[in-house]
């Protein structure tokens, strides 16, 4: 990712760090007791089941059911909290982008909106803001808890049986370099399906904006054809997509049975030495499970990642367009004046090149009123 992108990113979080380490927080507790509880049912198996007892010392099987199902409903009602939270840091996350998006359109001088078209703006107000704040619903808020989730299995799987680790892990180094050369090519994808995403939903909004126009000049045909071209543009850009989409959790599911698998063989056979210990398994492979989901989810999330990163650039070359901004503390305060106004030789454009007024000469006197006609046959009156 590139300095000034991440830049960008960094600016928009600050604002929100606080709710997204609450969040963090959140997470890492549930997290918590989602590793605990296959060692509780280890503990049952190996250490009660597997010896026909049901008490060991002051502690029963009933005593640890119970610790379980404490652990489920604390957990699920801190995920509610959480979910609630991550949701409402998204519509803040909206309320504040789509504020200083419209601030700025309002304060931007002329020629920013004679060289950007309505269409592009409305785009990055709607679309481009719910991607980002998607970003955050998804992924800010959980990615440090997928990641902590993670490191925290690798250790108690490695303090429990570093040999059956060794086996369990196997998998891992072909799951990285498959999720890494498709998120590769799926971060060209992204890019380029996004343009055309917005050059659909620029022409459409503009085409809805002057649908009376294009009546009254019949030109109902011709923008219908249009219409298809772009729409068929971006359904091509989503294939690969699609494809690729699709391809990369199967692919982690195919690994993840595999591990599993390895696992039963390697304790049934007793590869470099390792005991058949019925809930040692159980938990290694409920761990591995456990392992996966979190390296799906960060996998997965990496589409909304692409694309939010795409409309974060997009909305900051917009508001980071400081040159664009009127400056209207250099305003100058016009007095009521009379007489008669006279343009003499008059040349003006908004970018130095498309000249709008070309060796223009005219006079208004007083009392009289003229239209200045365009191309288009919209008009403009002055009254003197």
């Amino acid at each position: 990712m590139k300095n000034k992108t991440m830049r960008r990113i960094i600016k928009m979080i600050k604002p929100h760090i606080k709710s997204i380490v609450i969040i963090t927080i959140l997470a890492i507790i549930i997290n918590i007791g989602e590793i605990i509880k296959p060692y509780i049912v280890k503990i049952i198996i190996d250490d009660y089941l597997s010896f026909g007892i049901f008490e060991k010392g002051a502690i029963t099987i009933a005593t640890l059911g119970w610790i379980y199902i404490s652990i489920v409903i604390v957990g699920n009602i801190i995920d509610y909290i959480a979910t609630t939270a991550t949701n409402m840091l998204g519509e803040k996350v909206i309320y504040s982008l789509r504020n200083k998006l419209f601030i700025f359109t309002q304060k931007a001088n002329i020629t920013f909106h004679d060289k950007t078209s309505s269409g592009k703006l409305f785009v990055r107000i709607t679309n481009d803001v719910e991607d980002v704040a998607t970003l955050f619903k998804d992924v800010v808020s959980t990615f440090m808890k997928d990641v902590v989730l993670i490191v925290a299995i690798i250790i108690i799987m490695c303090v429990l049986s570093i040999k059956l680790s060794i086996v369990s892990f196997i998998v891992l180094p072909f799951v990285i370099f498959s999720a890494y050369v498709i998120t590769k090519i799926l971060n060209k994808v992204y890019d380029f399906s996004k343009n055309i995403r917005t050059q659909v939903n620029t022409f459409l909004a503009e085409t809805i904006y002057g649908l009376k126009l294009i009546k009254i000049f019949n030109r109902q045909k011709e923008k219908q054809l249009e219409c298809e071209r772009l729409t068929k543009d971006f359904l091509n850009s989503r294939k690969p997509t699609g494809i690729l989409e699709g391809l990369l959790p199967a692919l982690l599911e195919i690994f993840k049975n595999l591990g599993i698998s390895i696992i039963v063989w390697a304790t049934v056979n007793a590869w470099f030495g390792i005991e058949l210990q019925i809930g040692l398994v159980y938990m290694f492979i409920t761990y591995l499970e456990s392992l996966f989901d979190p390296i799906t989810r960060i996998v997965e999330n990496m589409e909304v990642v692409q694309e939010s990163v795409v409309s974060i650039n997009k909305i900051y070359d917009i508001l980071e367009q400081t040159e664009c901004i009127e400056n209207l503390d250099d305003g100058i305060d016009m007095n009521t004046t009379k007489g008669k106004i006279e343009f003499r030789n008059v040349w003006f454009s908004y970018d130095n090149e498309n000249w709008v007024l070309k060796n223009v000469s005219f006079t208004i006197n007083p009392g009289e009123s003229i239209a200045l006609v365009g191309k288009t046959g919209s008009r403009k009156n002055y009254n003197n």
